[in-house]
């Protein structure tokens, strides 16, 4: 499939989800981080959005509960260029009910090759990048274009 290039802005769209064993690192990673949070624009999971905002004062823009539907709403705002940016502290020792869903986001944040941060070092390395507050241009697929190429048939 071709490419094409998309930048993604300085202001980014983060989603920040985060199992039930891994909430606490989250928000801590939250308060640790927030005056460089505060700069951009916060989404989350239902459950972990609320957490966040009572703990660290930063807006969060709250979808539905991961396993209501919450994970899929951020794979679609993904895929709808919406988000740029995922950090999802993910517990790959427990087992989710909604592992399905979750591995979908995960494959949509690579297709749509968006940042991801599945632990706290890589969410610091990320949001400690000079590219972090910055422009970036990114190559996505061309779904346009290959949907013009096809021919419907009826």
């Amino acid at each position: 499939m071709e490419q094409k290039q998309q930048t993604l802005p300085a202001q980014k769209n983060i989603a920040l989800v985060a199992h039930d064993g891994k909430k606490a690192a989250l928000l801590a990673w939250c308060n640790k981080h927030s005056d460089n949070l505060r700069k951009h624009t916060l989404y989350g999971t239902s459950t972990t959005g609320h957490l966040i905002e009572r703990n660290t004062g930063l807006d969060v823009i709250k979808l539905l509960s991961g396993p209501m539907g919450g994970d899929q709403q951020l794979g679609a705002k993904i895929a709808e260029h919406e988000i740029h940016m995922l950090i999802f502290f993910w517990d790959p020792l427990a087992s989710q009910p909604h592992d399905p869903d979750v591995k979908a986001l995960l494959r949509l944040a690579a297709v749509w090759n968006i940042p991801v941060a599945c632990n706290e070092v890589s969410a610091d390395m990320i949001l400690s990048s000079p590219l972090m507050h910055n422009e970036l241009k990114r190559s996505l697929p061309d779904y346009e274009k290959y949907l013009a190429t096809r021919q419907v048939i009826l």
